[in-house]
């Protein structure tokens, strides 16, 4: 996965996915939306309405006292979380 920052302060990171799709950027997403501190998440993929951009771009804002970048590892760190339960859950149904 190949990701390229576009803008980052304290409380906002804007950065691009690439070669991700929907399916990836909204469990992305939702996992941001559940994690503490973050005030806003979303994502544009809209080539047309974007110059041209066809990797998905990733916007995360936070509050004051969350850094962005930290908000995104505990995102992902989530979705890793998510996905070892499934798998677990799966193993033990099969």
């Amino acid at each position: 996965m190949e990701l390229r920052v576009i803008e980052k302060d304290d409380t906002s990171l804007s950065i691009e996915i690439a070669g991700e799709d929907h399916t990836f950027m909204n469990v992305l997403k939702g996992a941001l939306l559940e994690t503490e501190g973050v005030a806003a998440a979303t994502y544009d993929m809209n080539p047309e309405q974007s110059g041209g951009q066809t990797d998905p771009i990733l916007t995360i804002k936070t509050e004051a006292d969350t850094d962005a970048l930290d908000a995104l590892e505990t995102g992902t760190e989530r979705i890793v979380e998510k996905a070892d339960a499934f798998q677990n859950a799966y193993d033990a149904a099969a």
